[in-house]
C-alpha cells in the first residue's frame, strides 16, 4: 500500500475576512472531491485569513500512481484557484 499526501501552502492577497476565506476553501474543496479520489481539507492557518494550506491524501498501490494523482490535484488547484501557490510538500509512504 503506497500513501501520497500533499500540503499546499496558498496566499490570497484580496481576502479580507474569514468568511472570505472560508468561501475559497470550500470552493476548492468541493472541486478536487468531485474530480478526484483524495482525501482534502484545510489543515493550518484556519484563523489567517490571507493564507490557506490544504492537505490531501490518496491511497494506491504503486508509488508512480499515486506521484501521477497528487500532480494533477495540484495542477487542478492552480487551475481553478485565485490564490498564489507559494510551497507545496508532497511525501510519498
Amino acid at each position: 500500500m503506497i500513501i501520497g499526501t500533499c500540503k499546499i501552502y496558498m496566499r490570497a492577497p484580496w481576502v479580507n475576512t474569514l468568511k472570505e476565506k472560508r468561501s475559497v476553501v470550500k470552493r476548492i474543496i468541493e472541486r478536487v472531491k468531485s474530480k478526484f479520489n483524495v482525501s482534502i481539507a484545510e489543515i493550518e492557518d484556519n484563523d489567517i485569513h490571507k493564507s490557506i494550506v490544504i492537505g490531501f491524501a490518496c491511497v494506491s498501490n504503486s508509488e508512480a500512481h499515486a506521484n501521477s494523482t497528487i500532480d494533477n490535484v495540484i495542477n487542478f488547484v492552480e487551475l481553478i484557484s485565485e490564490a498564489d501557490i507559494e510551497d507545496v510538500v508532497i511525501e510519498i509512504l
